[in-house]
């Protein structure tokens, strides 16, 4: 069983990362400022525009296995570093023939959106037990639980992505009910940019997850560039964006409630760009990291495996279940569903 490690984020600008011995060296303006060895690593995070790592410290995160990946200050993915693609070459062709089958990407994709949105229903449902009945939530439990349903007799992707897209908008137009922190409103889903902070906080913490589901799709040797669910594009980690699709409720979602109904993070602590986009403040983005490593030591039990692990394990073990259906183990993909 693969172990939880930790992930090395690094959010200072003009930081070097450099190979000492079998240890990163974190650097700045020519002094150490931290050392950790490779071996406690699940990967590292850059989050800034003048980060930089050495030729020699990619090659050694390459070999160990360690994801290094480079993301902008408000954590949107830019590039990332990875040595061979491990595994089987008959699981990776197994992969590109289910992508370019319809039928079988279609019966890929369904259990993963219908664990996303009853994932999100989910998630309601716990707020309307906390804080009492409200007609809105109950409505939106009710409209998502239809299209779990849906979802779960779609035929084609096209069908799928509609239902998908409408049981987003049910659940976002919901989610801002969840929020009761003043300073933090919430009237939909903006991407790119976010315009918001509720917004930002989902965007930063969305790119964390798609850098941990590419690691754990890369470290069972599966292509994380080609998926099922989202088309294939350049530069684009489809099958990574796919495998997060169920835990965006779970590990993303919630912890953004959390640390804005704890007030663990302010409304203050926000910049606004003269571009429109709301970004979280430095301070405030090593709060929300810690969060998020926090966040990933909870415990639960696997619904399928019946085993009690760690929530940050989650993708490791979803993009290992995934390889075994397709190498012939698994009648189907058991996508992963909270309790």
């Amino acid at each position: 069983m693969r172990q939880h490690l930790n992930t090395l984020f690094v959010t200072r600008e003009g930081a070097y990362l450099a190979k000492d011995g079998a240890a990163v060296d974190v650097r700045h303006a020519g002094q150490s400022l931290l050392r950790v060895p490779l071996h406690n690593l699940d990967g590292i995070v850059a989050l800034g525009w003048d980060i930089g790592a050495s030729a020699a410290l990619m090659a050694a995160c390459a070999e160990a296995g360690v994801t290094l990946s480079f993301c902008t200050p408000h954590g949107r993915f830019q590039a990332a570093v990875r040595g061979f693609t491990p595994g089987n070459v008959l699981l990776r062709r197994a992969q590109y023939r289910a992508s370019d089958d319809a039928d079988a990407a279609t019966a890929l994709a369904r259990p993963m959106i219908c664990a996303k949105i009853a994932n999100a229903r989910l998630l309601i449902l716990r707020a309307l037990r906390d804080h009492g009945a409200n007609p809105a939530l109950e409505t939106a439990t009710r409209a998502l639980d239809r299209s779990t349903r849906e979802a779960a007799a779609a035929t084609n992707l096209d069908a799928l992505r509609g239902i998908e897209g409408d049981a987003a908008s049910v659940y976002f137009a919901a989610f801002g009910l969840l929020v009761r922190a003043p300073g933090f409103e919430f009237s939909g889903r903006i991407r790119r940019p976010p315009t918001d902070r509720v917004n930002a906080l989902l965007s930063f913490c969305y790119s964390l997850l798609a850098h941990d589901c590419r690691s754990a799709l890369e470290s069972v040797g599966l292509d994380a560039a080609v998926g099922f669910l989202h088309r294939d594009r350049p530069g684009r980690p489809s099958l990574a964006l796919d495998l997060m699709e169920e835990f965006r409720p779970v590990l993303a979602d919630r912890c953004v409630l959390s640390l804005i109904n704890r007030r663990q993070i302010q409304s203050s602590d926000f910049v606004a760009r003269e571009t429109g986009a709301m970004e979280l403040s430095d301070n405030a983005r090593k709060r929300v990291l810690t969060a998020w490593q926090e966040r990933k030591q909870d415990h639960l039990q696997h619904p399928f495996l019946e085993e009690p692990l760690r929530l940050g394990l989650l993708p490791f073990i979803q993009a290992r279940l995934l390889a075994r259906h397709l190498r012939g183990d698994l009648d189907g993909y058991p996508a992963f569903l909270a309790r």
